[in-house]
């Protein structure tokens, strides 16, 4: 990955995490001008394959995240960051990122929980859905996405820690 292109996906993932922290949203005026750049970045410095690369990415991106936000467990600005950051790195690193950033969303999860002195009542709430997996029922209302209780992480920072986690990584020669 070039080095100009891998600093451009760090920098958007950046503003987004950091904005998804202190606002709870990932603006429109961030992520369409991403992708947009991401796809040009990479046409312009490898022509027509690198405009199948990044829109591979991109679209990877959108793909597999739809379910997600239509069942309204991921915001949309999330979404539409998962594809900008693919018309950047292309589907294979962004399925790497994204499998990462889930790891690291878990473990912003667990400290979340653990912090607010949550553990008993998520514990219970996670036996709920396996007996409603089990028997094929709905969870109660308690464990509903749209509980304006339950805990939130906000997976466009854990998103972006992981990619700079690779970039990092990729400049050290780990990656």
């Amino acid at each position: 990955m070039r080095p100009v292109i891998l600093t451009a996906a760090v920098l958007l993932a950046l503003v987004a995490g950091w904005t998804d922290y202190k606002r709870r949203r990932i603006p429109n005026w961030l992520t369409v001008p991403g992708l947009v750049v991401g796809v040009s970045l990479n046409a312009t410095a490898s022509g027509w394959s690198g405009l199948k690369f990044s829109l591979l990415g991109a679209g990877l991106g959108l793909l597999l995240l739809l379910p997600f936000v239509l069942l309204r467990s991921l915001g949309a600005g999330d979404w539409k960051l998962a594809g900008a950051l693919g018309a950047f790195v292309g589907a294979s690193v962004l399925l790497d990122l994204l499998l990462g950033s889930v790891f690291v969303a878990g473990l912003m999860a667990l400290a979340l929980v653990i912090y607010k002195r949550r553990v008993r009542q998520t514990l219970r709430n996670i036996g709920r859905l396996l007996v409603s997996l089990l028997t094929f029922r709905s969870p109660g209302s308690e464990v509903s996405l749209d509980n304006p209780q339950s805990l939130k992480v906000p997976y466009g920072v854990a998103l972006a820690l992981t990619v700079v986690g690779y970039g990092i990584a990729l400049v050290s020669g780990l990656a």
